[in-house]
């Protein structure tokens, strides 16, 4: 039995709710992201800044620092560039949801493609994350040295 346009319509916002949280979640790791990546630039900076008027012993410990802190950002780099990846194909989603609806066609492999993809640049962006986690970690000095 074939929907009237306005209840097919219906519908398909109804599933489409899913992937807008999806989506809002994926934003808020964005930011996360987004945030890490300016505290390392900042770090880096400074650290650069320090480089230049320090004495040549400390030069090599400000040096391996940078080093980290260049490791870090290319890892954030790329868990930024995933989850984006991952919101693009998620918003695909969406948009194929609709015009399924509007062409009365059927896009389930589609649609399942693009969510299946979708998911799996955001594992990869939160795998991207958690390295530059440990890494962060790792390198973390606190109390006296």
């Amino acid at each position: 039995m074939r929907q009237e346009p306005t209840e097919a319509i219906a519908h398909v916002i109804q599933l489409s709710i899913a992937p807008v949280f999806l989506l809002t979640g994926v934003s808020a790791m964005l930011g996360v992201l987004s945030n890490r990546l300016s505290r390392i630039i900042d770090r880096g900076r400074l650290l650069e800044e320090r480089a230049r008027d320090a004495e040549p012993a400390r030069v090599t410990g400000i040096h391996a620092e940078l080093l980290v802190l260049s490791c870090r950002a290319r890892l954030v780099n790329l868990a930024i560039a995933l989850c984006t990846v991952s919101a693009l194909l998620v918003s695909a989603v969406i948009i194929s949801l609709f015009l399924a609806a509007f062409f009365d066609a059927d896009a389930s492999r589609l649609i399942g493609g693009l969510f299946v993809a979708a998911l799996t640049s955001l594992s990869g962006g939160l795998i991207a994350f958690l390295r530059e986690i440990f890494l962060a970690t790792r390198s973390l000095r606190i109390g006296p040295h």
